[in-house]
């Protein structure tokens, strides 16, 4: 994790925010700075994590993370860490018998648009807590790098904002934990897809982090912008959203931020 981020969002792994809904999202850059940061935070938290990991190998999460000072190996092996391949298993279900338990990925091979409904089946198995009620984690969190990949394998805006939706009413509600998801903003106005995906999740977030490329291109000492939006979707809209935005640069095993104009390498 990132200690700087974590001072900006003004958290701690002995204190992690509960039930809420966190949307990371990316425009002209790389966000997945932000997925790698939340996942080693909440490994560190001690909370049970489930992690579907759309983008990348396991191993290449496990490569990172131990940069960031966590092992996924050794979370997984000690009933920590539940991880759905994706990159994987979207192989796997094109040969699976007939009759076998539905598949997180299902609709894959379904003729028509399906459901995300195994997958949420799939999420919330992961996170049940344990039957005698005594569980070494604390509370649950759901992690997907991306949903955007949803959208490419023809799954529908509207039925992933339904996955969210229960997944919500689950984990978040229910068993008072978290989940935090990445969507790709690409910038096109005829994507209606992504725009519908982005602006339900925009929407039914507590907190929305955005990392923006430079509008002046590359630059090797500032690498994009942040912007933070702390937001209250269940509260009285007399209460006003709180913003902050900052410029940071991306370091083999750390983030640096600074106000806009103020990057050391400037100065």
């Amino acid at each position: 994790m990132f200690p700087e981020l974590n001072n900006l969002l003004n958290t701690t792994p002995d204190r992690p925010e509960q039930g809420q809904l966190t949307l990371l999202c990316d425009a002209r850059t790389d966000g997945s700075f932000l997925v790698h940061h939340f996942l080693s935070f909440y490994l560190k938290a001690h909370s049970k994590v489930c992690f579907v990991a759309l983008a990348q190998s396991f191993s290449h999460y496990n490569i990172v993370g131990q940069k960031l000072g966590v092992s996924l190996t050794t979370a997984r092996e000690r009933g920590q860490l539940v991880v759905f391949e994706g990159l994987k298993s979207a192989v796997d279900v094109l040969f699976r018998a007939q009759g076998e338990e539905p598949h997180p990925l299902q609709f894959l091979r379904e003729a028509t648009t399906g459901s995300l409904k195994p997958m949420y089946e799939f999420v919330q198995k992961s996170l049940e807590p344990e039957a005698d009620g005594d569980s070494a984690w604390k509370q649950p969190v759901l992690l997907v790098d991306d949903l955007s990949v949803l959208l490419s394998l023809g799954m529908g805006a509207v039925a992933v904002l339904d996955f969210i939706h229960y997944c919500r009413a689950s984990v978040c509600r229910q068993l008072k934990g978290n989940v935090v998801a990445l969507v790709h903003d690409h910038g096109d106005a005829e994507d209606e897809e992504n725009d519908l995906l982005l602006n339900g999740l925009c929407h039914q977030s507590h907190l929305i982090l955005r990392a923006e490329g430079l509008a002046t291109g590359f630059c090797k000492d500032v690498h994009g912008q942040l912007s933070i939006l702390w937001r209250r979707p269940s509260q009285a809209l007399a209460q006003q959203d709180q913003s902050l935005t900052y410029q940071y640069k991306i370091q083999d095993k750390n983030v640096s931020f600074f106000a806009k104009g103020m990057s050391p390498a400037v100065l």
